[in-house]
């Protein structure tokens, strides 16, 4: 049941004195944009009618879309808390349609709903936990961002030597006013870097979440004088930022890795496991989506580098972990903080349900079957040839995004960087 009627949003705009709506969206690779419209243009945005030109966003112009209009979800309406409490600012996040009203099939949200409208005809549901990571950086004194801290704080430190304290219950006070549950935070083991877990939510839910959080958290930390960044690995000395999601799965409303006997997890959560490790270097593509979060994926540094499963090996990018509410569910660690929410959890959702579908037979507990990616064109390679995964978002789109990322990756590798000047430039 939907929380707004298209009314009662018309009222809470009048009684709050909203005087602009952003109607934000993802783009086919998860960066979140908007529009803004007066709150006299409500009736014409909650109808699906607001076109936007397509020519200046990725990927928009290769797959055809000139021209697109965007489609309130009437449940992400939220007002903006940081803006003027006179003349309130209300956002949407919103699908993507065509010019016939249709959703675009490549939109990341929409992926990411078919997977969960599949998945729930076989009776199944998932509630996902992110833990998203990120870094409180410095400004210069012309405001731009740093990679300074001005702390030494360590894991679960405190003020004064947690110097982003403050900035960081702001955001969750924000998050709160937002309509937000949020589960904890804390300070994480390199200066400057802090955590925020989420509370449950099913999966559409928690991508618009993080989202959001997202926006959130480096709007109130400029009020701070501080830079908020969720790259994956911003500093050489400081180990990397994750956004790990514990997953939890029910049949009929009956918790499906939950085990008996003596064994407490079943041949289903197994089964899930598996079938995202068949499919992990490809769906890395979007869980790691970027030429730096491939920096993070290295020894020494608490991030998985090889390819396993296990119940008790923090290094383990898949752990099948005992719940706070008594049941199990899989803890995934690879993703980091400039994945796509969405088609990052399209594609484990799906590949864990093909394995359950499958019956997937799992290799030993803490068995090494492999490296995981060392580069983004590695795990944009295996992409490329995962038929499975391609047919989840489409041929359309998996054309698409290998030959984007394909280019960023080409652009890399003609940069000369810093360490290539420091390492040769004097000795040769």
């Amino acid at each position: 049941m939907a929380k707004y009627t298209a009314q009662e949003i018309i009222s809470l705009i009048d009684e709050e004195d909203v005087k602009f709506i952003r109607l934000q969206f993802v783009d086919f690779f998860g960066e979140l944009k908007n529009i803004a419209i007066t709150a006299g243009q409500i009736g014409k945005a909650l109808a699906g009618k607001c076109r936007v030109d397509g020519f200046h966003i990725r990927g928009m112009n290769s797959l055809g879309y000139n021209t697109f209009y965007l489609q309130p979800d009437f449940d992400t309406f939220a007002i903006l808390p940081w803006r003027p409490q006179h003349g309130k600012v209300a956002r949407f996040l919103c699908r993507l349609n065509d010019e016939n009203g249709n959703p675009i099939p490549e939109g990341s949200r929409s992926i990411l709903v078919d997977v969960m409208r599949r998945a729930a005809g076989e009776g199944y549901s998932f509630d996902l936990k992110p833990n998203c990571e990120f870094f409180l950086f410095l400004n210069d004194e012309n405001g731009r961002p740093t990679t300074l801290t001005g702390e030494r704080a360590g894991y679960l430190d405190i003020a004064p030597l947690d110097k982003g304290e403050n900035a960081r219950r702001d955001v969750i006070l924000t998050l709160e006013e937002m309509g937000f549950e949020i589960e904890s935070s804390n300070h994480e083991t390199a200066p400057g870097q802090h955590a925020v877990v989420f509370r449950q939510s099913e999966g559409i839910r928690v991508a618009d979440q993080i989202e959001t959080f997202r926006a959130t958290i480096r709007t109130v930390a400029e009020r701070h004088g501080l830079h908020a960044t969720f790259m994956p690995k911003p500093r050489t000395d400081l180990m990397g930022s994750a956004m790990a999601f514990t997953i939890s799965m029910q049949k009929d409303g009956k918790d499906l890795f939950s085990g008996g006997g003596s064994r407490w997890y079943s041949d289903e959560a197994l089964s899930f496991v598996t079938g995202i490790m068949d499919h992990q270097n490809g769906i890395a593509a979007f869980s790691n989506p970027i030429i730096n979060s491939y920096k993070r994926l290295k020894a020494r540094f608490f991030a998985p580098t090889e390819l396993f499963w296990s119940t008790t090996d923090y290094y383990a990018p898949l752990r099948i972990v005992k719940n706070d509410n008594g049941g199990v569910s899989v803890e995934w660690k690879l993703p980091d903080g400039a994945a796509n929410p969405y088609l990052t959890i399209a594609m484990a959702i799906a590949a864990g349900v093909d394995g359950i579908r499958r019956g997937a037979k799992p290799v030993p507990e803490d068995e090494k079957i492999g490296s995981l990616p060392a580069t983004l064109r590695e795990s944009v390679s295996a992409f490329e040839e995962d038929e499975f995964l391609r047919s989840v978002c489409g041929e359309r789109y998996a054309d698409m995004y290998v030959r984007e990322k394909m280019t960023e990756w080409e652009r890399y590798s003609k940069e000369v960087t810093d360490w290539e000047i420091r390492e040769y430039l004097q000795e040769i």
